[in-house]
C-alpha cells in the first residue's frame, strides 16, 4: 500500500470518531486542498459517503480491495467535479518537488532554494531578535583536479565536500551548492564564533575525506563568515561580506603561508567590511563547550542547541540525526507555542508536548524523565486536525538539564 493510500485509510478511521460538524469542517478543507473545490460542508459530507459506498461496490464487483484514492477519483470525475483528472503518486510528487530544489550531483539544495531560504531565515531572525550566520565556502585548486584527473574525479571531490557538510551540520542548519565549486551554509541562531568553529571543523573533516581519494593535487576548502545583525541586516550585504572574507582568507592562506593564515582567520581580524567608522572587534572564539538542549526562548521557535562544541563533544551530546533528515527538513512544522500534544501508549497513557511534526516523524517532550520502548502507539492531537492514531519507533532520546525528556520518533506503518 502506498504512503498516500495509508494516509487515506487512517483518515477514514479517524473521521468515524468525529461528530458531523467537525467532520464536515475537516472534509471541506481536505477537498479544497486536493482538488481546489470550494464546497459546502454538507456537500463534502455527501461526497465522502459516496466515496465509501463506491469503494464497497467496486471491491465487490472486482473481487479485490479497491483503494480510497481510486474511489475518490471515480466519484469526483463522474460528478463532473474534475474535468481533467490526473492521478499522481504521492511519492512521485515528492520526488519531483525534491528534484526541483536539489543539485543532482551532490544532493544538496540548489542556488534557487538558497536565495529563498536565506531571506526566510533572515526574516525569522529579525522577528525573534536572534543571530544568524552565513558561511560561503569554495574549493581551492579544484580546477586542477578536473584538468589533471578528469571530471569524474572532480565529481568525487564535490560529492566528498557535500557529504562532509551533511555530516557536520545540525538538523536546523542548511547546506547548498551555489556554483561549480562553491557552497553555502545557513546557520540559524548562530553567532560569529560558532560560525567560525563550524567552518574550521568542516575544513578539517573534508581534508580527512580527501585522503581516501589519493589525489596528486592538494585541494583544500576556504570559508568566509558573515553574521546578522553585526555584519549586515540584508541578504545582499551578508552575501557580499561573506564573499569578501572568503577571498581575503583565500589570498592570505595561499600566498602568505600558514602563519599569516592563522592570524587572518582569528575572530579579531573579522571586522565588518564597511566604509563607516571602525566597527567593534568580534571577541575571540570561546573554548567549545558541550551542547545542552534548552527550552526555546521564544514561543514560536523549537528548542535549539547551545554554543557549538567540537566534533567529538557533539557526537556524545547531540541525538543522532535520521539519515533522511536532509530530504524531509522542508516538510517539518514547529509546534512550539501551540497546544499540540500526544498521548503515548494504551491504557495508562502518558502525555507529551509535540515540539516538531513532519512527514517522517515527530519530536516530543515529557515534563519528567521518561524511557520509551523501541515501538509504541500514540494519538496525536494537533490544532485544526482531528486526533490521529500512529505507530512510532524511537530514534533518539535526550534528558535535559531541566529534568525533561526529549524524544525523536519516526512513523511506521
Amino acid at each position: 500500500m502506498s504512503t498516500e493510500d495509508s494516509y487515506l485509510e487512517l483518515l477514514a478511521d479517524t473521521l468515524e470518531s468525529l461528530d458531523l460538524p467537525a467532520r464536515g469542517q475537516f472534509l471541506q478543507r481536505y477537498f479544497r486542498t486536493i482538488s481546489r473545490l470550494d464546497l459546502r460542508e454538507s456537500q463534502c459530507l455527501q461526497l465522502w459517503e459516496e466515496m465509501l459506498q463506491r469503494r464497497r461496490e467496486m471491491s465487490e464487483r472486482l473481487g479485490r480491495p479497491v483503494s480510497l484514492k481510486t474511489s475518490l477519483m471515480d466519484v469526483l470525475s463522474s460528478g463532473n467535479l474534475l474535468h481533467v483528472p490526473v492521478v499522481l503518486e504521492y511519492d512521485e510528487l515528492k520526488r519531483l518537488q525534491l528534484n526541483a530544489v536539489t543539485d543532482p550531483l551532490t544532493g544538496l539544495y540548489n542556488r534557487r532554494l538558497f536565495s529563498e531560504s536565506l531571506e526566510k531565515e533572515l526574516t525569522r531572525a529579525r522577528r525573534y531578535g536572534q543571530q544568524l550566520s552565513l558561511v560561503i565556502l569554495d574549493l581551492h585548486r579544484f580546477k586542477e583536479v578536473n584538468d589533471k584527473h578528469g571530471h569524474p574525479r572532480g565529481d568525487e571531490v564535490l560529492r566528498a565536500a557535500a557529504d562532509t557538510l551533511k555530516k557536520s551540520l545540525r538538523t536546523y542548519d542548511s547546506a547548498f551548492r551555489i556554483g561549480g565549486d562553491e557552497f553555502a551554509l545557513i546557520l540559524p541562531q548562530t553567532d560569529a564564533a560558532q560560525g567560525l568553529a563550524l567552518s574550521r571543523r568542516v575544513e578539517s573533516v573534508f581534508a580527512d575525506a580527501l585522503q581516501q581519494l589519493q589525489l596528486s593535487v592538494a585541494v583544500s576548502m576556504d570559508h568566509g563568515v558573515a553574521t546578522y545583525p553585526h555584519d549586515g541586516e540584508q541578504t545582499e550585504s551578508l552575501v557580499r561580506i561573506a564573499d569578501e572574507r572568503l577571498y581575503r582568507l583565500k589570498h592570505t592562506n595561499h600566498n602568505r603561508g600558514a602563519g599569516a593564515a592563522a592570524i587572518a582567520d582569528r575572530p579579531e581580524t573579522r571586522e565588518p567590511l564597511r566604509t563607516a567608522a571602525p566597527a567593534e572587534k568580534t571577541p575571540a572564539a570561546p573554548r567549545p563547550t558541550p551542547i545542552e538542549f534548552k527550552k526555546p526562548a521564544e514561543p514560536a521557535e523549537p528548542a535549539v542547541a547551545a554554543p557549538m562544541a567540537t566534533a567529538d563533544a557533539s557526537a556524545q551530546t547531540m541525538p543522532p540525526v535520521p539519515p533522511y533528515a536532509q530530504q524531509r527538513k522542508a516538510e517539518r512544522v514547529s509546534m512550539a507555542g501551540t497546544n499540540a500534544y500526544a498521548l503515548i501508549g494504551e491504557g495508562d497513557q502518558r502525555r507529551a508536548r509535540v515540539l516538531d511534526l513532519g512527514f517522517g516523524g515527530v519530536a516530543l517532550e515529557f515534563e519528567s524523565e521518561e524511557e520509551l520502548p523501541t515501538s509504541t502507539l500514540a494519538v496525536l492531537h494537533v490544532p485544526i486536525l482531528p486526533p490521529v492514531r500512529v505507530n512510532l519507533r524511537t530514534v533518539w532520546s535526550h534528558h535535559t538539564s531541566e529534568g525533561s525528556t526529549r524524544v525523536g520518533c519516526c512513523f511506521v506503518s
